[in-house]
């Protein structure tokens, strides 16, 4: 779409109208696009449910439905209890073992899709994504695929830095 501004010609009375370019926006970051298509495959999702279902009808049960909808897309291999293969980090051979998200996949689309319930009109203190059952979810998932996969998992604590303290005389 252009916009029409007129020009004035100081040897001249009249005005001409010409044409300008729309202002330009800086590209979307990659993460901005990412959110875009994560929020518009869920709301895809909701409404390929049945009965559909808006956004603001959707509850932690429908993330954790949508979620484990996903695992069917997943590149990391997750070995069942009974595999010979669980726990240990690199098998030497292939096993029937299904694919799965990674957690970490999860997690940052947790993060994502939280961020684009509230730019969406969403309340926080009503946003499915922030749930408990959501957190404790991806605590599972987190759990389970480090042992399926013979890797332990700790958090990392932050260092403490010492601040100096100035002597006082």
């Amino acid at each position: 779409m252009e916009f029409l501004t007129p020009q004035i010609n100081p040897n001249s009375t009249n005005t001409v109208p010409t044409t300008t370019a729309p202002p330009v926006s800086p590209p979307a970051s990659r993460y901005e696009n990412q959110k875009r298509r994560d929020w518009n495959t869920f709301c895809q999702y909701l409404r390929n449910h049945r009965p559909p279902l808006s956004p603001s009808m959707c509850g932690g049960s429908h993330v954790l439905d949508f979620l484990r909808y996903l695992d069917q897309f997943g590149k990391t291999k997750v070995h069942h209890q009974t595999c010979p293969y669980f726990g240990i980090p690199n098998p030497p051979s292939p096993c029937p073992c299904p694919l799965r998200q990674a957690w970490g996949s999860l997690d940052a689309l947790i993060g994502r899709l939280r961020a684009a319930y509230e730019e969406h009109g969403g309340k926080p203190e009503t946003n499915p994504f922030g749930g408990r059952a959501i957190r404790v979810f991806l605590r599972e998932v987190r759990d389970f695929q480090a042992k399926s996969r013979g890797i332990s998992y700790e958090k990392k604590r932050k260092k403490r830095t010492q601040r100096k303290v100035p002597l006082q005389l």
